[in-house]
This record gives structure tokens, sequence and C-alpha cells, in this order.
């Protein structure tokens, strides 16, 4: 039997396709606790503690308390995408020395937690978060609950917010939340990771040649690059997972009716104006919301050089949110922010 020219390139590709399939099949995700358990959280020592899922992973946990006296507020923090717990070691100790205790566990698939490096899923996060803040409140009845997500934890922040069923909070946080939904991306992005998620799960792609930096702190950004608990290498399904989180996020901000505090920085090279802008327009006005937005601000907020200044609007905002920043960022914000990106676009 003969085969023609373009037959046979196409019987040439079927070992290629049938491999491809085949690779598709690697993709994977964190498994489940051992099971349904009591959640709680037990803490030794300002460093050592977990949190305890409802289904029985174990969590390291960290906590600043504002010893000896009973605190005045709660802030239930989660870390950013290959983050951990430690993202807080700076500010924490700030706020605790004003009486706000702050709780911050790795989340699970990062940091010490198990499954490290792998996509949990959006609602394994959000459940997390919404039974920490549940266990929380009843450690400390009657104190003000805040959640404060950077980055990726902001976004699991807003999805939570935005499920059906009531956050048990008092008010949001979000700094710099990763709200970069496939909608507001460019076509070839979204093909390019439809295309290794679905064939090349596996994938780690270094980053190398990408001129983005998330902090004008070189120290800090060296004391990640040492540290073994930072991921450094992403597999491209978790990737694709943590987009599914931003798209999440962004769907969620109209639905959001918990007074908000949304902290940007200008020179933020991982989330884009664009998107963050629409997240802050889609943040009901009933829900007595506050942009702040930092001209010498990056990504990493809170690590940046001028970290001192968010940490500071932080606290005053929990203590009262009805009154203007200490440090203005707030004045004008969403005119500054639309204008700086008009200035960007093309």
């Amino acid at each position: 039997m003969r085969v023609s020219r373009s037959g046979g390139a196409l019987l040439r590709l079927v070992p290629f396709l049938l491999l491809c399939l085949s690779l598709a099949a690697c993709a994977r995700v964190a498994p489940p606790g051992p099971g349904p358990t009591e959640p709680r959280l037990e803490v030794a020592s300002p460093q050592t503690g977990r949190f305890v899922t409802d289904d029985g992973l174990a969590l390291p946990l960290r906590a600043w308390a504002p010893n000896p006296q009973e605190p005045r507020a709660l802030l239930l923090a989660l870390h950013g995408f290959n983050d951990y717990g430690n993202a807080w070691r700076q500010p924490a100790p700030a706020w605790a020395a004003l009486g706000i205790a702050v709780y911050a566990y790795d989340q699970r698939g990062f940091g010490g937690a198990p499954s490290r490096g792998l996509w949990p899923g959006v609602a394994a996060l959000t459940r997390d978060l919404r039974t920490a803040a549940t266990t929380l409140r009843a450690r400390h009845p009657g104190v003000p609950l805040y959640l404060l997500g950077e980055s990726m934890g902001g976004a699991v922040v807003l999805a939570a917010a935005g499920e059906a069923e009531a956050l048990p909070a008092d008010g949001l946080i979000l700094a710099a939340p990763a709200v970069w939904a496939r909608g507001t991306q460019p076509w070839y992005q979204r093909t390019a990771l439809w295309v290794g998620r679905t064939f090349f799960p596996w994938f780690t792609p270094s980053g190398a040649g990408f001129e983005i930096s998330p902090s004008d702190n070189r120290e800090a950004l060296l004391a990640l690059g040492r540290d073994p608990l930072v991921i450094k290498e992403t597999r491209i399904d978790a990737i694709a997972g943590l987009v599914d989180l931003m798209d999440a996020g962004l769907a969620a901000a109209p639905r959001v009716r918990l007074p908000v505090l949304l902290l940007y920085g200008a020179n933020d090279e991982l989330v884009p104006k664009a998107p963050t802008l629409q997240a802050w327009r889609d943040l009901p006005e009933e829900s007595a919301r506050t942009l702040a937005y930092y001209p010498e601000g990056w990504h990493l907020l809170f690590r940046d050089l001028q970290r001192v200044v968010p940490t500071t609007d932080v606290a005053a905002w929990i203590f009262d949110p009805a009154e203007p920043l200490p440090s203005e960022a707030d004045r004008e914000a969403e005119r500054r922010l639309a204008e700086d990106l008009a200035a960007e676009e093309p």
C-alpha cells in the first residue's frame, strides 16, 4: 500500500502525539490529608507550632504574640507563591509590639508543609484559610480578626471572601494580590500555559533571562535565594494552578462584603497594574475599601527597603479604618494608579 507524502508525515506524528498524551498523565496535585480531624492551632514558641487542618494535615505555624498582654487584634497572614510563613518575619514583631497577634502557616504544598512543590488546588487553600480563621476566633473570642494575604495569599483571601459562606473576619488586607487572571493575559501567554499544563506538567522552567525583580531590597532577595524552604523550581502544573487561583480571586472581588485595605507598589513587576486596578474597581463600594499606592513600593512590600511604611499603614488601618493612612498612600491612590497605568500603555 502506498502512502502519500502528507499521509506519511501524519503517520510520523503519531508516536510524538502518543508521547505527549502519556506525558500529560504526569500532572500531579497535592494529596489531601489522612482523614477528618478536629482542626487546631498549636503554638509552642514564636517559630514553632502547627496548624492541623480539618483533613489531618499538620502545617508549620509561626506566631508572634504581644505578650504579656492580651492582643488588641489578630492577623492571620498568608504568604505568596513559592514562599512560606517566614515571609512575615520582619513586619510581625512590629505589629506584635502594638498589640496585634500574628499567626502565619505554611500553606499546603509550600515551605515545610506536606507535598512541597505540588499544587493543592483552590478549594483546599480557601478551606484551610476558613478553618484557620474559625479556629483562631475560638482561641481569642471577642478579639477583631483580620486576614492578610500577600500575592498568592491575597488571591486566596479574595477567593475565600467571594464564597457563599461568610468569612469569620472583620476585614481583609490584600498586599499586591495575585489577580493576573487569564482574561487579563495576552493570548500567547494563555496558550503557552495550556500547552505546558497539558503536555509537560512536570517541566520546571528556570525563569532565566527574565529581568524581573520582586523587590528593591537586594539583601532580602539574596536571603530568599539561600533559603532551602523557598521553592526555586516550579512545575508548570503548579503555575497553571496559580492562574486558576488568580481567576477565582479576580472573579470574587465583586462579591466581597468585608472592609478591604489593598496595598500596591508602583514598581510591581509581577502583578501588572491593569488587573490590580480592575480588582480594586470591582470591589463593592459598600465594602469600605481603601487603596494604598506606594510610589517606591515593589511586589514584596513587607521586604522592600521602605517596608516600615506599609507595615505602619496596616496597623493604623486595623485600629481605625476610617482614618487616612499615616503615609498618605491612600490620597488619590486610584487616580495615581490609573495615570501610571495609562503612561505604560503604548
